[in-house]
C-alpha cells in the first residue's frame, strides 16, 4: 500500500489529538514534525520515527509532503498558509482558522485560485448521527434553536488570552455554532451577545469573557440563542447541548453520547414525561416519547481521514468542512465578539 507523504505543524495538544490518528492509519506515513518549540517536536517526531524542525519552510524542503496538519494557535495562522498555498500542498487547518478576516479571506481566496484541497479541525460535522439531525430539519421546519456549552479553562497559556483564542466562542464553542449552520442549512445575518467576566477570578492575565449569551436571526427565518461558559468546576453546574425546535418535534444533541428525536417516535426518554408546553391558557404534556440514537465510531478519525483519502484520491467531495466553509462560522463567532465589544447588535456577512 503506498502511504500518503504527511506533515505535522504544530506540536501541542491539538497535535497529539491528530497524531494519534495519524499512528493507527496504515495508509500514513508522517514525514516531519515541526513546532517552535524543539523539545515538543523532538518527542512527536521520536513516537513515529521521522525528523524534526522548528522551520516549517525547511521541514518542506527537506521532505515534500504531500499533504500538512495545521495545529497552530489561532492567533498564529497566516504565514504558514500562505507558504503552504504557494507550494501546492493540500493542507487541513485547524478550527478556528485565524482572528483576522482580511487575513483568512486573502488566504481562502488563494486557496480558491489554487483548487487546493484543504479541510478544517471541524469534526463534529462527521458524527454520525449528523445525517439524523439533517433529516431531522428536512422534515420538519426549525423555528428555534439553542444550545449550551459550559466548561472550565484549558490548561493553554494562550487561550486566556481574547486577542490570542479569540475566546471561547470562537475557539471552543465554534463546533456548536458551525453546527447550527450545517443542519439547518441556513446562515446567521445578525447576532446581539452580552458577555461577562465577573466569574473566573485569580487567574493572571485572564481577559476572555467567563461567560456569554448570543440572539441570533438565520436567513432561514430561525431564531437561536447561545449560552457558554468556562466558568466549571463541577460536571453538575450545565448540561452541555443542542436543541433544534419545530412546532410538532424536537432534537436534542448531546456532543459524542446521543441525539434524542421527540415526536417521532414512541420509546421512552427518562425525564421526557415531564415535560410541557403551554398553549394559551392550557397545558401540553409531552409522552416523553422519543428516538435515541447513539454514535458510531470515531468522528474525530473520520474527520482526519477523509482529507487523507482526498489527498490521495483528488477528490475532496466527501470533505465537509473545507477551509472556505470554515470561515463563515468564524465570521459567525467573531461577529458575536463584536457585539460583546460594541453593545450593538451586528450583521454577519458569510457570504464575503
Amino acid at each position: 500500500m503506498e502511504r500518503t507523504k504527511l506533515a505535522v505543524i504544530g506540536c501541542g495538544n491539538i497535535g497529539r489529538y491528530h497524531l494519534n490518528h495519524f499512528k493507527k492509519m496504515d495508509d500514513v506515513q508522517v514525514v516531519g514534525v515541526c513546532d517552535v518549540i524543539a523539545d515538543r517536536a523532538e518527542a512527536f517526531a521520536a513516537e513515529v520515527s521521522c525528523p524534526a524542525f522548528t522551520d516549517f519552510r525547511r521541514m518542506y524542503d527537506a521532505v515534500r509532503p504531500e499533504a500538512v496538519f495545521i495545529g497552530i494557535p489561532p492567533y498564529c495562522h497566516g504565514e504558514v498558509e500562505f507558504e503552504t498555498i504557494a507550494r501546492r500542498i493540500p493542507m487541513f487547518v485547524e478550527k478556528p482558522v485565524g482572528l483576522e478576516p482580511e487575513q483568512f479571506l486573502a488566504i481562502r481566496d488563494m486557496v480558491r485560485k489554487a483548487g487546493l484541497i484543504t479541510a478544517s479541525g471541524l469534526q463534529l460535522r462527521y458524527e454520525s448521527n449528523i445525517p439524523v439531525l439533517k433529516r431531522f430539519a428536512q422534515n420538519h421546519r426549525i423555528v428555534e434553536a439553542s444550545l449550551t456549552r459550559i466548561g472550565g479553562i484549558p490548561d493553554t497559556p494562550w487561550w486566556k488570552v481574547r486577542a490570542q483564542s479569540g475566546g471561547q466562542l470562537v475557539e471552543q464553542t465554534i463546533h456548536q455554532a458551525d453546527m447550527m449552520r450545517n443542519v439547518m442549512g441556513a446562515e446567521p445575518v445578525e447576532v446581539f451577545s452580552f458577555g461577562g467576566k465577573d466569574v473566573v477570578k485569580g487567574i493572571p492575565g485572564f481577559d476572555v469573557e467567563d461567560t456569554s449569551v448570543s440572539v441570533v436571526r438565520f436567513d432561514s427565518g430561525a431564531l437561536a440563542v447561545m449560552t457558554t461558559g468556562c466558568y466549571a468546576e463541577g460536571a453538575e453546574c450545565a448540561d452541555n447541548k443542542l436543541t433544534f425546535g419545530a412546532v410538532d418535534a424536537r432534537a436534542d444533541y448531546y456532543m459524542f453520547d446521543k441525539v434524542a428525536v421527540y415526536g417521532e417516535a414512541e420509546e421512552p426518554a427518562p425525564g421526557g414525561a415531564n415535560a410541557e408546553v403551554v398553549k394559551g391558557d392550557g397545558r401540553m404534556v409531552s409522552t416523553g416519547a422519543a428516538k435515541i440514537y447513539r454514535p458510531e465510531g470515531d468522528c474525530g478519525m473520520r474527520c482526519d481521514h477523509t482529507f487523507i483519502e482526498a489527498v490521495q484520491t483528488g477528490d475532496p467531495s466527501k470533505i465537509q468542512s473545507p477551509y472556505e466553509d470554515a470561515v463563515k462560522s468564524v465570521l459567525f463567532t467573531l461577529a458575536c465578539n463584536e457585539s460583546m465589544e460594541t453593545g450593538r447588535a451586528v450583521k454577519v456577512n458569510t457570504a464575503l
